[in-house]
């Protein structure tokens, strides 16, 4: 890709958004009912490309089993508060009722509650036995720690996410997680991110997960390109992690799946998205406004409760419908956040597109300067 001078002897990439691209048609177009959007990983089958964000606003145990039956996924975050209270209920009203001012510094002391493990298995346990696919999200600072219990509990996908992740990590003071020999010694499949470059991404896929999260903190709740200047619009992130996927596929004749995570709102950016190189995209903003979901008409992520440097805040959502509206419609309105599903396949009908992994052979143009 072409540099750009920025001043004397410094060069940049341009990078793109998913807002500054758009997919052609083809010279066919498909009857959306004939449309394919299922996903799968490893041994796992979803109707639906999509998962709902490790937010303590978004999946709950309950969101995560209706997510499932709607043949999605919700990921559960095991340091959030479902795991930090017996009953985090009182705590999500009090969230919901604070004054703007107050929220982030009140957000700090309820997670300084300690991460309970008898409550992490009890947790599982409660979307595992409604016979839906379990996905649970840590950190990687404290994947160690928290392994035993997560693993005895036998969750379906573990997420180890966190803003940037690298397969490199270096401390003097923790001896720091390594990914390659923690996937490798357990059967669970791992997903991994968020990155967003190629090299990044080639290195995470070569740890032996079965996915890579693509994106850096870019949502409507969390700032960490703001905040510390550190990150990649999306469209160039999953295009460089697809061309990772490439040659990781041809050294190991392996596939490791890219999930593009951040900013993803509307069903035209799940399309974008995958015409990016995306196989499945998490999704938080727009499961936050489900008339379901424990943030009660608020979202935040975990970057935003940060003891000492808040990478996000608490966002006011406006209620848009059930969980299964959002999904699958019907919608009212022509905002694009609810019936992800039907504008999905809308725009891969119109353009010919049978599958994900036709609509990935898309073509694209640059539209953010028109």
């Amino acid at each position: 890709m072409a540099e750009v001078e920025i001043g004397l002897g410094k060069t940049a990439k341009r990078a793109y958004r998913l807002d500054d691209v758009a997919i052609v048609p083809n010279r066919r177009t498909r009857d959306p009912e004939d449309v394919d959007i299922s996903w799968e990983i490893d041994a796992y089958r979803f109707e639906v490309p999509i998962l709902g964000a490790p937010a303590d606003s978004v999946t709950s145990p309950a969101t995560a089993v209706e997510l499932g039956r709607l043949g999605s996924a919700g990921v559960l975050h095991l340091e959030g508060l479902w795991t930090r209270y017996e009953d985090p209920e009182p705590v999500l009203d009090e969230i919901a009722s604070l004054p703007p001012a107050k929220a982030t510094a009140r957000l700090q002391e309820l997670y300084a509650e300690p991460v309970r493990p008898e409550l992490i298995g009890r947790r599982i346990a409660e979307i595992k036995d409604a016979g839906v696919t379990c996905a649970v999200a840590v950190t990687p600072g404290r994947t160690l720690e928290l392994a035993d219990a997560v693993l005895e509990a036998e969750p379906d996908l573990l997420v180890i996410q966190a803003a940037i992740v690298s397969a490199e990590h270096v401390s003097r003071r923790v001896e720091p997680l390594n990914l390659k020999a923690f996937i490798r010694h357990y059967e669970i499949p791992v997903l991994v991110g968020g990155c967003t470059s190629y090299q990044t991404a080639l290195h995470l896929m070569r740890t032996g997960a079965a996915g890579v999260l693509v994106g850096a903190g870019s949502g409507a709740a969390t700032v960490t390109r703001e905040v510390l200047g550190v990150g990649v619009p999306l469209a160039t992130a999953l295009a460089d992690a697809r061309a990772a996927r490439m040659r990781h596929l041809d050294e190991t004749g392996v596939y490791c799946h890219v999930i593009a995570d951040g900013g993803i709102t509307t069903g035209g950016d799940i399309a974008r998205a995958v015409a990016c190189g995306a196989d499945a995209v998490m999704v938080g903003t727009p499961f936050a406004a489900a008339t379901e979901a424990p943030g009660r008409g608020w979202h935040w992520t975990m970057p935003a409760t940060h003891p000492t440097l808040p990478r996000g805040e608490r966002v006011r959502v406006e209620p848009q419908g059930t969980l299964e509206q959002i999904l699958h419609g019907p919608a009212h309105d022509a905002s694009g956040s609810v019936n992800l599903t039907g504008a999905l396949r809308r725009a891969m009908a119109l353009c010919g597109f049978e599958t994900l992994k036709d609509l990935q052979k898309a073509d694209l143009v640059v539209v953010g300067d028109e």
